[in-house]
């Protein structure tokens, strides 16, 4: 399950996770954020306790994307230990962000 998260719950959600944390800046209207997202969904079920995966809408909660410098999207951020340690830009294919997600585990 993706979890929905927002400005205020962000340091809660992902920066005092116990497992590592791939973050979806995304927006409704923006095309290539829903070709992610499935994929997003895809990770948060195969590897379900050992990762968790959110999604933060930029338009709503500008202030945790200012604070990331998000200035494109989709944009994921991959979270370890309560830090940024990689991140992926654009709607590239699994095969480029698998390797990402693995590294986090």
């Amino acid at each position: 399950m993706v979890l929905d998260i927002e400005d205020h719950n962000f340091e809660d959600e992902v920066l005092k996770s116990d497992v590592p944390v791939v973050v979806d800046f995304w927006a409704p209207w923006c095309g290539p954020c829903l070709r992610i997202s499935p994929l997003v969904e895809k990770f948060s079920e195969e590897f379900n306790s050992k990762l968790k995966c959110c999604k933060l809408n930029v338009d709503e909660n500008p202030e945790t994307a200012m604070k990331y410098q998000v200035m494109s999207i989709p944009l994921l951020l991959f979270f370890k230990n309560g830090l940024k340690v990689d991140e992926s830009l654009g709607a590239v294919p699994e095969s480029m962000i698998r390797p990402k997600v693995e590294a986090l585990l």
